[in-house]
This record gives structure tokens, C-alpha cells and sequence, in this order.
């Protein structure tokens, strides 16, 4: 009976305590009090969420990211918001029931479960607002970790890499281009640029790398630089350009960063890419390597640095490296032929490496020697020349694009190794060859070829040497050749063999085949007729430079495509065969340095003739039946005896397709006759006035002579414009006289004065605003060049000359000076010497 009063007792005892513990919890009566408190917690939570969101944001601009207690502070704030959600949309059912004043309910173990879930909400909450007040919610951005390319030990780019690193780190500068022809190293040492970004961490934010290469699309070019900065996931593969575009631009505009963009082949726009473009306010860099300097200025680099072959103490340097010092410590002859085969590669890198490699194993001297006779004769056929070197430069050529341009470097293979190639020459060429297309104005096809040289020089496919010269470089040219010959397939295409020596006209399996042929700058002194039976598909003909004596007609009558035919720089060579007339498709024929007494009469038949250069003639009287030549665009004469009396003008007054004329004037009625002419006038770009001395020579009627580019005055008296203004000023009081209309020399950029000893001063030279070269020579009485009392008192003088403006080299009284001296001294040397007797 006792234990049964026990065990009751204990079951109350449990009971009471089950009944205090819901009670002091408090998870059913408090529910109500419990769900306003979280709703307004909830509501602060929310409130401090979007501050904290908005001081974010507003530090990301600053190149800054989030700290990590933040963002685990955000992601917890939203998980909290989710399940709050979910509590509050159960509250309506959970609150129905409850009775008794909200201290009972109708399901005692679904609201108990309902209001501890509630309970610890709440709690969470407050602890998520009480840890809600951040005074730092964000942190540096991590700056750019840049691992390191592996590159090879280099020779010679040191000086190079300092110079374009410290120009890349310059404030101003937002986008640097490397150009230089293919193989001359720029992949190099655009690597050991990037290679030090890793000496500055922190500077940049982004350090991105990106191959380009031909072909290259937007599209690609995204995906490159989505990789590296780890966006480009199988969703934004799936973007079109402009969406891509956009989350490049959103990462990219509040870092800083540098872009560099090897092997480019034409402009790539960074507005379509999504690059921000760099400013000196961004701090923001784009550097680029490209073949081409036209793509420099296109892509807003209009100071590129160019990258340049090396010295030739560099270049043994590398070949050395590459050939192996137990190599050329074998034979102290190795040595010696081995710089000579490294200087067959003019210091292109490319070149060296690969050469050097193939040479490796080469332990005697007659595989050496036979290497250079390899290089020299056709360097094509040189090991992995065709492989290695010929293929990676021909990628410059293929970016031409056009059929003409390409025409027209391919022609500059016709000359020798390390030719000087004179500009005008080249593109009168060009012209005649009808790489230039139709054309009615010499002048402006002139233009045109001129367009297409800047374009082969920008393309580092040509080098500049000097203002009229190019030059191609050797590695280039065998490149060309290659191409010419249909990649080595018929070598007969091309045949040249410039400055190597020949005495006589090469031997050719086939000469059908022969397309150009360039043996210029050799010792040939005769053609016999049996030398080419059948050059029926030839149309160029370079014999210049040689020693040409006699010329067989049986050799000319067959080249019936012949177009153009060099014969200049033969001195020996007295006259031409009358089979001449036998080329009918003949338009360039240079006849200029040679012996040429008298012109052929079958040269009249060469209906299609339009360039004939006779310049420095010496022999050469006359050109009777020049007029004959209807299609003749440009005729050179000056330096030969062919003077400009009236028989010859009215002669080139037939010419009506006349355009270029250079002559030697020495009649006056030859010049009156020139200066009535306009048309002809007008042609005359050279002029030489030679022994006008028992009528003065005029210089007031050169102004008709627009185009007057060279002016030579020799062994003549000269009426100055100040002397012959002066005069007719003191003929009339007319008004219109007494201000004469002073004549410009707008276009003489040349002025050669001799033997002229009436001169005392050259003060007319005012009126020549272009003239940049000026020489005189044995004029006993010139005192200065310009006299200040002759220049002031010409009338009108002040409004020609804010009109025109001085010539160049006048343009400084120090300049002034240093001119009188030089005269000066010249004139006291030649008479110490004696020179005027």
C-alpha cells in the first residue's frame, strides 16, 4: 500500500515539474510577445543589411573587396531572413491555437515546437544585430600575382628592355606598341616585360597575358581574357559578345591593370572586347607587339618603339651561344668562316638561333665553307631555312592583302644584298611594271607607289635609309625570292645573281621560264647572241652597273614582253643594237651614265615607251625623231650635250603626253620658247642654265615652272629679281608698276650655284620658301647670302613674306651666319688653291 502512495506521489511530482518548466520557458505564453519582438528585430536586422551592403559597394570602387567577416555576416543575415519568412507565414495557424488568454493551447506539442523554433530565432537575430556594426567592411584588394614566363638568356636586348619598361611605367603613357620584323625578338622581350610585374607586386591589380595572332576575333580574344581573370564558366560561354563584353568591363573598371597583347596583326578595338580604355587617371596600362607600325597608330601608340636587328658584336655573341664554343675552339679557319655565316644573318635573332643550331655540328672547315657557298647562292636551301626562318617572315607578307603591294615588295628582291635602292627610281619602276594600275597623271600614281613604300617600311618588310633611299634586309629578301619562285618550285622565275661577280650571262636550263631577270652590279662586258635564244615571258631586264661593251640585237629581238630594260651605270657601252625596235612591249628604258653617241633609229618604233631616263649622257648630241615617241610621260636629259634650243622644244612640244622633263638650257630663245609653253613649263622638274653670258639669264622667268623642283646655274650671268625690280620701278610712276608682282619659287627644294661671277648675293632667295639644300661653288664675288638693305627695300617685300614665309635653312640669323662663313671660307680656299684660273 506504501509503495503504491509513493509511485503516485513521484507521477504528481513529474507532472508539476513538466508544468513549471513550459511555464518558465515561456514557449507558448510568450509566442505573441515573442513574434512582435523578432518582427522588429527582423526589421533592424534588415535596416543594418543595407547599410553595411551600401558601405560595401561604395568601397569596391576604391579598388577594395569585402572582408570575409562581412560577407559571413551577409550570408548569415540571409539565410536568418529566409527561415524569418518562414515562420511568419506559420504564425497565423500557430496563434489560432491558442485559449486562455494565450497560455494554453489546443496542440500543446505543436505550439511548444513552434514557439522554442521562434524563441531561438529571435535570439539569433539579436546577436546577429548586436555584431552588425562594422567599422571596416572591407580590405585591400590582393594585387596581382604574376608568375614568372621561363625565356632563354638573350644578347642585346638589355638597352632595349630598360627603354621600353621605363616608358611603359610613365603616367602619360596608357598604350605601348613593340614593332619589328618577324624574328627580330619582340616575343622576347615582351616575356621579360611581363617578368617584371613581379618586382612590383601591388601595383597593378590585373596582369593579364594574351597571345593574339592572325586571325584573331573578338570572340577569342574575350575567352583569353575571361580565363585569366576566371570568368569564363559554361554560362558565359553561352553570352553573345556584348554581354561578355559587359562582365569584362564590370570586373575590369575598378582595378587596375595591364593588358598585354602579344603578336597583334591589326587593331583590336577595346570598347567591343570590353577593356576599359587606359587614361593617366586610371593608372591603367595596354601594351601590344606587332609587325606592323601602321597598327601602332592605329591602336593610339603614335611613338611606338621600334625593335631593331642586332650589332654585329651582338650577333656573334648569340651565334656563338647557339654554335657551341667546342665547335669553334676545333680549327682556328672555323672561327673566321663562322663569322661570316652569322654575318649572312645581319643580326636578325631568328636567323642566328636557327643557323647557329644547324651549324652545331659542323666540326670541319669544308662543311663550313660550304655553308657560306649554301647562304650565298640560295639561302633557301640552307637546313630548316624553309622550315623555320622562311615561313614565320612570310606571315608579314600574307598580312599585305593586296595583290599590287605584295608585287611590289617582291620587285625589291631584284636588287643586291644591303642595296641602297633609290625611292624614285623603285616606284617609276613600279609604275611602268603596271603594279600601280591605269593612270592619266604621273604625279598622282607617283603618290600612289609612294603610299604602297610607307606601307612595306611600316610593315618592317623595308627599312628607310636615309629620305630617298630603302633597303631590304638580307633574311627579307631571301624570303621574297622564296615566294617568287613559288616557294622554291621554279627557281627560273626569278633569276638573280646581282653583285656576285659574274663576267658573263648566267647559264639557264630554261630560259622560257625566266619571268625577271637581275644581274645587276656585275663585270659582264659582252652579250653574245647565243645568250638567250628564247626569252619570250621576260619583261625585266636589270643589266645595270656592269661593264657592257657590245651587245648582240639577236639578244634583245626575242623579249617581245620585255617592259623594262636597265642599261644605266655601263660607261663602255657606246650604243644599242637597231633590234632594239623589236620591243614592242617596252616602257622603261634607262640609258642614264653611258657612252650613247647617238640614239637608235628603231627606238622611234617603241610605240608603248613612256619613261626614258638619259641623264648624264655625256656622249650624246642629239635626240632628233624623239617626237616620234608619242607615249613618252618622262623624258631625262640633263647632264648629257642635248641643249634646249628650238629645234628640241619644238620637238617636245609633239609630246602631248609629256609630264616629267629634266634638261640643260643654254639659248635664250630655247628658254623664251619654254616659258611660252605652259604645258611644258609645267614638265620641267630639273633645270640647268649653262653659259648664258652675252644675254643675262633671267631668274624672274623661272616662276612659269611650277613644278621646278632641282635648279643648276653654271658658268652664267645672272640678272638678280632686285636689280631687274629696280628697273622697272625707274621706268614708270605707275602704280601698278611701282609694285611689281615679286615671284614665288614655291617648289626648288635645290639650288646648285657655279662659275656664276656676277653673284654677290642671293638675297632673291626669300622668295624660294621650301629650298632645304643649297651649294656654291667657285663664285668668286658672292659676299653674302642675304644682303638686309636689298631684302628691306624690296617693294612689297614684308606682305610676300608673312605670305610665304622663308626658306627653311634661312630660318635663324645664327644659321644666317654660319652659311656667310662657310661661303666665305670657300671662296679663300679656292683661291689659295688657285681654283679660278
Amino acid at each position: 500500500m506504501g509503495n503504491i502512495v509513493s509511485c503516485q506521489c513521484s507521477g504528481d511530482a513529474v507532472l508539476d515539474r513538466i508544468i513549471r518548466w513550459l511555464c518558465d520557458k515561456g514557449y507558448i505564453r510568450s509566442l505573441k510577445e515573442n513574434l512582435r519582438a523578432l518582427e522588429r528585430e527582423m526589421e533592424d536586422l534588415r535596416a543594418i543589411k543595407d547599410e553595411v551592403q551600401n558601405k560595401v559597394a561604395r568601397e569596391e570602387t576604391r579598388h577594395k573587396q569585402k572582408r570575409k567577416a562581412v560577407q559571413v555576416w551577409l550570408t548569415r543575415v540571409e539565410s536568418i531572413d529566409t527561415q524569418f519568412n518562414n515562420v511568419l507565414s506559420d504564425s497565423p495557424v500557430e496563434l489560432q491555437k491558442l485559449f486562455f488568454c494565450g497560455l494554453c493551447s489546443k496542440n500543446v506539442c505543436s505550439s511548444y515546437n513552434y514557439g522554442k523554433t521562434l524563441f531561438l530565432l529571435l535570439e539569433e537575430v539579436r546577436k546577429l544585430n548586436s555584431e552588425g556594426n562594422f567599422e571596416e567592411v572591407v580590405e585591400p584588394t590582393p594585387r596581382a600575382v604574376v608568375e614568372e614566363m621561363p625565356t632563354q638568356p638573350t644578347i642585346g636586348q638589355d638597352r632595349m628592355l630598360e627603354k621600353a619598361w621605363k616608358r611603359l611605367m610613365e603616367d602619360q603613357v596608357g598604350i605601348m606598341g613593340l614593332h619589328g620584323m618577324g624574328g627580330v625578338g619582340k616575343t622576347t622581350l615582351f616575356k621579360k616585360i611581363y617578368n617584371k610585374f613581379a618586382e612590383i607586386a601591388g601595383r597593378f591589380d590585373v596582369v593579364i597575358w594574351l597571345v593574339v595572332s592572325q586571325g584573331a576575333t573578338i570572340s577569342k580574344l574575350q575567352e583569353g581574357i575571361a580565363t585569366n581573370l576566371h570568368l569564363c564558366n559554361e554560362e558565359w560561354k553561352k553570352k553573345d559578345e556584348s554581354d561578355k563584353a559587359a562582365d569584362i568591363y564590370d570586373y575590369l573598371k575598378s582595378k587596375r591593370f595591364v593588358l598585354m597583347l602579344d603578336d597583334i596583326w591589326e587593331d583590336v578595338d577595346l570598347d567591343a572586347i570590353g577593356v576599359p580604355f587606359p587614361t593617366e587617371e586610371n593608372k591603367c596600362k595596354v601594351a601590344f607587339t606587332t609587325r606592323s607600325q601602321e597598327v601602332c597608330g592605329r591602336m593610339g601608340d603614335h611613338d611606338a618603339m621600334k625593335i631593331k636587328c642586332l650589332e654585329r658584336d651582338e650577333a656573334w655573341e648569340l651565334f656563338k651561344s647557339k654554335v657551341g664554343d667546342n665547335i669553334l675552339s676545333r680549327d682556328p679557319g672555323i672561327v673566321k668562316l663562322a663569322r661570316r655565316v652569322a654575318d649572312k644573318c645581319r643580326g636578325l635573332p631568328l636567323a642566328l638561333k636557327v643557323i647557329g643550331k644547324a651549324m652545331s655540328s659542323k666540326t670541319t672547315v669544308r662543311e663550313w665553307e660550304h655553308a657560306i657557298n649554301v647562304l650565298t647562292r640560295s639561302a633557301a636551301e640552307f637546313y630548316d631555312m624553309e622550315n623555320e626562318i622562311l615561313p614565320v617572315l612570310k606571315f608579314s607578307y600574307d598580312s599585305l592583302g593586296d595583290e599590287q603591294i605584295q608585287s611590289c615588295f617582291l620587285y625589291c628582291a631584284l636588287f643586291p644584298e644591303d642595296e641602297l635602292i633609290e625611292v624614285e627610281k623603285l616606284i617609276h619602276y613600279w609604275i611602268c611594271e603596271g603594279f600601280l594600275g591605269e593612270y592619266q597623271v604621273i604625279k598622282e600614281v607617283y603618290n600612289k607607289g609612294y603610299a604602297m613604300l610607307r606601307t612595306l617600311i611600316r610593315a618592317n618588310l623595308l627599312a628607310e635609309s636615309g629620305t630617298e633611299s630603302v633597303v631590304m634586309h638580307d633574311v627579307v629578301r631571301e624570303m621574297a625570292l622564296w615566294i617568287a619562285s613559288d616557294f622554291g618550285k621554279q627557281k627560273e622565275n626569278f633569276v638573280v645573281q646581282a653583285n656576285v661577280g659574274l663576267v658573263e650571262i648566267p647559264k639557264v636550263k630554261d630560259w622560257g621560264a625566266v619571268r625577271r631577270m637581275s644581274l645587276m652590279k656585275n663585270k659582264i662586258k659582252e652579250i653574245p647572241c647565243s645568250s638567250s635564244s628564247k626569252c619570250c615571258e621576260l619583261t625585266t631586264l636589270f643589266l645595270q652597273g656592269n661593264r657592257l661593251k657590245n651587245l648582240s640585237g639577236e639578244f634583245l629581238q626575242s623579249m617581245k614582253k620585255l617592259v623594262v630594260l636597265d642599261f644605266s651605270y655601263n660607261p663602255n657601252l657606246s650604243e644599242l643594237p637597231e633590234q632594239i625596235s623589236k620591243l614592242a612591249s617596252l616602257q622603261y628604258l634607262d640609258l642614264s651614265l653611258t657612252s650613247i653617241e647617238q640614239l637608235p633609229v628603231g627606238l622611234q618604233e617603241l610605240k608603248k615607251l613612256n619613261h626614258l631616263d638619259l641623264t648624264d649622257t655625256w656622249e650624246l648630241c642629239s635626240v632628233s625623231g624623239i617626237s616620234k615617241l608619242l607615249n613618252l610621260r618622262v623624258l631625262k636629259l640633263r647632264g648629257s650635250k642635248v641643249h634646249g634650243d628650238v629645234s628640241l622644244v619644238k620637238e617636245l612640244q609633239l609630246l602631248e603626253h609629256l609630264q616629267v622633263l629634266t634638261m640643260r638650257i643654254s639659248t635664250n630663245s630655247g628658254l623664251e620658247l619654254i616659258s611660252d609653253d605652259q604645258r611644258l613649263a609645267n614638265c620641267i622638274t630639273d633645270l640647268c642654265i649653262y653659259g648664258f653670258l652675252e644675254k643675262p639669264f633671267d631668274l624672274s622667268s623661272l616662276p612659269s615652272m611650277e613644278n621646278l623642283n632641282e635648279l643648276i646655274v653654271v658658268s652664267s650671268h645672272v640678272v638678280e629679281i632686285y636689280t631687274d625690280i629696280k628697273c622697272r620701278e625707274s621706268e614708270t610712276d605707275s602704280s601698278h608698276l611701282r609694285n611689281p608682282k615679286i615671284p614665288c619659287f614655291t617648289n626648288i627644294s635645290q639650288l646648285f650655284i657655279s662659275k656664276c661671277h656676277s653673284i654677290k648675293d642671293l638675297t632673291w632667295l626669300l622668295f624660294a620658301p621650301n629650298l632645304a639644300y643649297l651649294q656654291i661653288s667657285d663664285s668668286r664675288r658672292v659676299e653674302e647670302i642675304i644682303n638686309k638693305e636689298k631684302a628691306m627695300d624690296l617693294t612689297g617685300l614684308k606682305t610676300t613674306l608673312l605670305r610665304i614665309g622663308i626658306p627653311h635653312f634661312l630660318k635663324s640669323e645664327s644659321t644666317l651666319f654660319f652659311f656667310l662663313v662657310l661661303s666665305l671660307f670657300l671662296w679663300c680656299l679656292c683661291c689659295a688653291f688657285g681654283l679660278y684660273n
